[in-house]
């Protein structure tokens, strides 16, 4: 196909996808805003800009997540326009495959979709992080994901002060964070050598983490077969950082793509659970081909001629198919983040299945 036809149909996709990812972002920080309004009306401290500060920080996170069925309503509507001017006949009738003219506008998708996780989810990230902050202290009573959680911390880190392999199991009670100090009112550390082998345990009552390690103060040494040691403060190195301590209980979404490999490494590390951020990572990792499939899944329910009517059946169709497959992918997000599905599959399943979908349907369309 000539590369002018080519540009053609991918700059009437790219800009009829960018009209609706704009319309739709518009109308959902809009319900977005009126949440947070309603939130802070019996809050005295959250004024009129500080909510829209916050609505306008969540617009990034908020185009993230309707991304696929912007592509899927914006491709609707191109390939309709396309088909009621009869370009896409006239294209057909000239010897063009339905294939080569789907070529480039789905490329255009698998690109949007690559934008969007590459340098869309970063900022998304920061301004997420941002807003969920202001959340927690202007609109949540008692808030913070250590509060959440009970003010405990159970965690699991590399520990070479004993043996080059070991590891420390530490439980922290009473957790409070306090600007770039994370303190606690008790707790016990539990020091495992090969095939977890119990070493030794410290029983401190105070401890506090600064400055890439933990400081316990007046704490006990117990080990076996020997009487426990005076009080003494003792302090053992750490990788942790309060920010990492607080983003293991937050949100996969303040996380980019480029930080998740490596938090989630250290989330394995130190006891944490992976689950969400690993799937967090492959539902950005596939949302290039959701785009894509979203795209083909449009080009097969729109580009039916005029002539042979039921046109709207087909596009309220489409819509209907499109928005299932939407619906589908966050249900198997869902289960994969409750275990019921690996996380690969849940992320990976529904845009592969829809894929597959789109291309028999297309098949059919060409095959006629």
């Amino acid at each position: 196909m000539p590369a002018t036809l080519s540009s053609y149909f991918s700059r009437q996709f790219l800009l009829a996808v960018l009209a609706a990812l704009a319309g739709l972002t518009g109308l959902g920080s809009l319900f977005d805003l009126i949440d947070l309004l309603r939130r802070a009306a019996s809050r005295p401290d959250a004024t009129f800009a500080l909510v829209c500060e916050m609505a306008s920080l969540r617009m990034p996170w908020l185009l993230m997540q309707i991304l696929p069925f912007a592509v899927l309503l914006g491709g609707i509507y191109a390939f309709w326009r396309l088909t009621r001017s009869s370009e896409l006949v006239v294209a057909r009738a000239a010897g063009v495959s339905i294939w080569q003219i789907l070529g480039a506008p789905f490329l255009v998708a698998l690109l949007v979709g690559a934008f969007a996780t590459t340098i869309i989810s970063p900022i998304s990230s920061v301004t997420y992080a941002r807003a969920t902050a202001l959340d927690d202290q202007y609109l949540k009573v008692g808030a913070g994901p250590l509060t959440v959680n009970g003010g405990q911390l159970w965690l699991r880190q590399s520990d070479a002060g004993l043996i080059p392999d070991g590891i420390a199991i530490i439980h922290a009670a009473g957790v409070s964070v306090h600007g770039k100090i994370l303190s606690a009112r008790q707790v016990s550390v539990f020091r495992l050598g090969d095939r977890d082998h119990l070493l030794q345990r410290i029983e401190a009552k105070n401890g506090r983490l600064v400055g890439g390690a933990w400081i316990f103060g007046d704490a006990r040494t117990l080990e076996p077969g020997h009487l426990p040691g005076p009080p003494a403060s003792i302090r053992m190195p750490t990788d942790l950082t309060i920010a990492r301590v607080q983003e293991s209980f937050a949100s996969p979404d303040t996380l980019s793509v480029w930080e998740l490999p490596g938090f989630i490494a250290l989330l394995a590390r130190s006891g944490f659970s992976t689950v969400a951020h690993r799937l967090y990572f492959q539902t950005l990792l596939a949302l290039p081909l959701l785009c894509g499939t979203m795209s083909l899944v449009a080009a097969g329910f729109s580009m039916r001629p005029a002539r042979r009517g039921h046109v709207s059946e087909m596009l309220l169709s489409g819509a209907a198919v499109g928005f299932a497959l939407f619906v589908i992918s966050k249900v198997a997000a869902e289960y994969g983040k409750s275990g019921g599905l690996p996380p690969m599959l849940a992320a990976w399943a529904p845009a592969a299945s829809g894929l597959m979908l789109a291309v028999a349907l297309l098949l059919h369309l060409e095959d006629g």
